[in-house]
């Protein structure tokens, strides 16, 4: 019941902030190709609800990301405000808020791409950390070149816009070191918390075979 109830407020999340971010955004037409994606990942997670379900934390995640990524569409990416806020008190060259957004990517997406890969693949050890972060990487520069396609198919104008490249020659190359940055950080943070639990276990596991300790003369 406790899940439902967090499931159905995450939808409500996402579902009202989408709403309000599609009201007058800075251009609708790169607000139309930004969303192409994000939609049809929420009706993926939706029709595949029945026979696959990620854990509550990756459905947690998957809403922060998406949440980030409605923000980026109602501003475009390259005028996000919190974007020029970042650039200004860094001294930075360009609106980074793109670059956190990838970084997002793989900081939220790729435990839920590890959940998938362990109950559908069956990997462990390993593999269940370096396959999610390399599953990523593929990731982040499929969906590079998916997107540029998309922009010269939909609205070949809007290119720049919709891509967010900011006159950056190498805007891909470095969307996809940030997502794999995170991505890296994020499984790691995991190895070192499943670690720390298993030495935890052991411990505990090992006082309780321990015999008492004669403390008499």
């Amino acid at each position: 019941m406790k899940r439902n109830k967090l499931l159905l407020g995450l939808v409500g999340w996402y579902g009202l902030l989408w709403t309000v971010l599609a009201i007058a955004p800075y251009d609708r037409e790169d607000w139309l190709l930004e969303n192409i994606l994000a939609i049809a990942a929420v009706i993926t997670l939706a029709v595949t609800y029945r026979w696959f379900q990620f854990s509550t934390p990756s459905y947690v995640l998957i809403t922060a990301f998406l949440s980030l990524h409605a923000i980026g569409a109602h501003y475009t990416y390259a005028e996000v405000p919190f974007g020029f806020w970042l650039q200004h008190t860094l001294g930075l060259s360009r609106n980074p808020f793109d670059r956190v957004v990838h970084f997002a990517y793989g900081l939220l997406l790729v435990y839920p791409l590890r959940e998938l890969l362990i109950q559908l693949a069956g990997v462990g050890n390993f593999w269940s950390y370096f396959l999610p972060v390399s599953g990523m990487l593929a990731q982040s520069g499929f969906f590079e070149v998916v997107e540029a396609i998309i922009a010269q198919i939909v609205s070949p104008e809007l290119g720049a816009a919709y891509l967010g490249t900011q006159g950056d020659e190498w805007d891909a190359q470095n969307d996809m070191i940030a997502a794999f940055s995170g991505a890296v950080l994020s499984m790691t943070v995991v190895l070192l918390s499943a670690r720390w639990n298993q030495g935890k276990d052991r411990l505990g596991r090992g006082r309780r075979g321990r015999p008492p300790s004669d403390t008499g003369p």
